[in-house]
């Protein structure tokens, strides 16, 4: 039997209405879709997947951090977006970061007419060179005598309060300020990127660095040691005026670009805002020690007792993480990821004890960060220690080495005998030459060449190539013979 409903006259106008309205709506969706207006974020806004996020710890991207910090220096254009920016640098000139405190009322009052520190670091962005870092800095070190890498340019700064300088931590500044007041410091850079790269035929790519800042409060004893904020950033720094031209040069590369190619990329901005991070993990340097105070004229360094001596073994360059244990609480856990630089994964690991970690095997966390954080952070789970490329042994056969050092301990008897170990990491003449020079006291360019004794025993150059094919724990003599220029010598490998 056919149904058939006669709907009065406003109910037949309602219906009209509705269909319209249906119609309506429909006619928009193929041209939406076409249009590329269709986001995926829209869909994971839909309360059924917002529903599955409930358990998760909520995001912070729109917590009003309590400090900001702004370099003023331009990002560059060609950076893709969601990708984060990049910043030029010419080498020595000093650019201002502007502290700023962006606190809202009524937070953190603690500090309120109080001082807080501020410590400054230049690092590196890449985690091959981050496993390295203490070799990296030392053989900069020996390049660069008396040199500093990071430097504050204190006639230019502004409220800033008791600058400090160790000169053990060429990378590392610190300062006093009061967030109340206007405060602007004015770094310089004084390390350019392509001084960490592999030398092969010219022109190489030079390694990103970052800049990162730790803000300390007072405790209770007077020492800065409670965390506040953390920030960094990415950048490059050029020989003088090079950041200047690579910016022009990137400019003009997006310029012919189409413009659904320059759709992809971020616009370059005038200033560079450092993003929120993790704070740095050598605590053991935020305290409140006395230390030298900053020199704007850089400061030398000398090579105490320890690996320079050549009564002491070098030794490898301690662990960059600390022991997880299996006592450890889910929330000393998420301090351990903190820590050690994993805090992209705390909200993964939200509710894992030490116990819970130290179970995943190596799969189970490449499985979850991915192949790279993966065995980083499996390696930092199991405490290991980054193992050289390529150990050797050598022993001093000369003493003409010696003769050259004034400051230099007396061997005993029979410790002409004595080897040690050279760790190297890029296998190189100009890494080798450095070890020795490290190894005895002395100026790498103090060494003019290193030999291999060959056949009948005839002086081979060493060179890289030679080095890459030296085996594992090799133990060579050394010898010394006298250059022709004053104060150099030619070492040899027997």
């Amino acid at each position: 039997m056919a149904w058939a409903l006669k709907l009065p006259l406003a109910d037949e106008v309602i219906e009209s209405g509705l269909v319209q309205d249906f119609d309506a709506s429909l006619s928009g969706i193929g041209q939406e879709l076409g249009a590329g207006a269709y986001s995926m974020s829209d869909v994971l806004a839909l309360p059924i997947f917002k529903q599955e996020e409930s358990s998760l710890p909520p995001d912070n991207e729109n917590k009003i951090l309590p400090f900001q910090y702004v370099l003023c220096a331009a990002t560059s254009p060609a950076v893709k977006l969601h990708d984060e920016t990049l910043t030029y640098l010419n080498q020595g000139q000093s650019y201002e970061i502007r502290m700023l405190d962006n606190r809202k009322l009524g937070e953190l009052p603690e500090i309120n007419g109080k001082l807080v520190k501020s410590i400054f670091r230049v690092v590196f962005h890449d985690r091959r060179l981050q496993y390295t870092e203490h070799q990296q800095l030392e053989g900069w070190r020996w390049n660069r005598p008396g040199d500093r890498i990071l430097d504050i340019d204190i006639p230019m700064s502004v409220g800033i309060i008791d600058p400090r300088a160790n000169p053990t931590q060429l990378n590392t500044v610190e300062f006093l300020w009061d967030p109340a007041k206007r405060t602007s410091v004015f770094i310089q850079v004084h390390c350019i990127s392509t001084e960490f790269t592999m030398r092969k035929h010219g022109g190489e790519k030079g390694v990103p660095f970052r800049v990162q800042i730790d803000t300390f409060k007072e405790n209770e004893n007077g020492e800065y040691t409670e965390h506040l904020h953390s920030a960094s950033c990415q950048i490059k720094v050029f020989k003088p005026k090079g950041a200047d031209r690579k910016q022009k040069t990137d400019r003009e590369k997006m310029e012919k670009r189409t413009p659904h190619e320059k759709e992809k990329y971020q616009p370059s901005y005038e200033t560079t805002i450092l993003t929120e991070c993790s704070p740095w993990p050598e605590i053991t340097y935020v305290n409140n020690s006395p230390s030298p105070g900053f020199n704007s004229s850089h400061s030398s360094f000398s090579l105490g007792e320890g690996n320079g001596s050549p009564n002491h073994q070098p030794e490898p360059p301690p662990p960059v993480t600390d022991n997880l244990l299996p006592t450890t609480t889910p929330q000393e856990a998420q301090q351990w990821l903190h820590r050690n630089r994993f805090s992209t994964f705390t909200r993964l690991f939200t509710n894992f004890s030490g116990a819970d970690l130290l179970k995943l095997t190596r799969d189970d966390v490449i499985q979850i960060c991915g192949p790279a954080d993966g065995i980083r952070l499996f390696n930092a789970l199991k405490g290991r220690m980054v193992r050289p490329r390529l150990t050797i042994y050598v022993c001093q056969e000369s003493l003409q080495l010696r003769e050259q050092q004034q400051q230099q301990q007396k061997h005993e008897d029979g410790d002409s005998n004595v080897y040690h170990a050279i760790y190297l990491e890029e296998l190189t003449a100009v890494e080798l030459t450095e070890k020795i020079a490290q190894l005895f006291s002395i100026s790498p360019c103090q060494i003019s060449q290193i030999y291999k004794q060959g056949p009948t025993g005839i002086h081979v150059l060493i060179s890289d190539e030679m080095i890459q094919n030296f085996q594992e724990e090799a133990c060579f003599i050394l010898d010394t013979m006298k250059a022709e220029t004053n104060d150099s010598y030619h070492i040899i490998l027997k």
